[in-house]
């Protein structure tokens, strides 16, 4: 059995755990539905959560996946994120990783406007 993912930060090509999707099918870069407001969670990873005014578009990768990969992804993913569904900008309701709303915004900065955990951390990086 094959799972799909969408991901949006360190599990990105080129970024922090990418190695962790090792085995698994690149299907494209995509964009959520503009629903989101995506945190910088102490500036290691993303966290991104569903709202229902002020959401924007997060960009990110799909990939095609076996249980073996599944599992190690899940195993390697910092506290708090979670699988949960995420709408793409085509519609398709999919599996994503998610944060927490409630801790988010409690605890962590609001990087809504960047659209992209990528385009964060290249600009506050310089």
């Amino acid at each position: 059995m094959t799972r799909r993912l969408f991901v949006n930060g360190t599990l990105m090509r080129g970024l922090a755990l990418h190695h962790n999707l090792e085995g698994a099918a690149f299907l494209g870069e995509f964009n959520t539905a503009p629903i989101y407001r995506l945190y910088s969670i102490g500036d290691v990873h993303p966290g991104m959560f569903e709202v229902d005014t002020g959401g924007v578009s997060v960009a990110g990768e799909y990939y095609e996946m076996s249980e073996e990969v599944w599992a190690r992804v899940e195993a390697g993913e910092p506290p708090h994120l979670y699988c949960g569904p995420i709408a793409l900008e085509t519609g398709e309701i999919v599996d994503g990783i998610l944060f927490p709303r409630e801790i988010a915004e409690a605890e962590h900065k609001d990087i809504s406007e960047f659209g992209s955990w990528r385009r964060y951390v290249g600009e506050n990086t310089a």
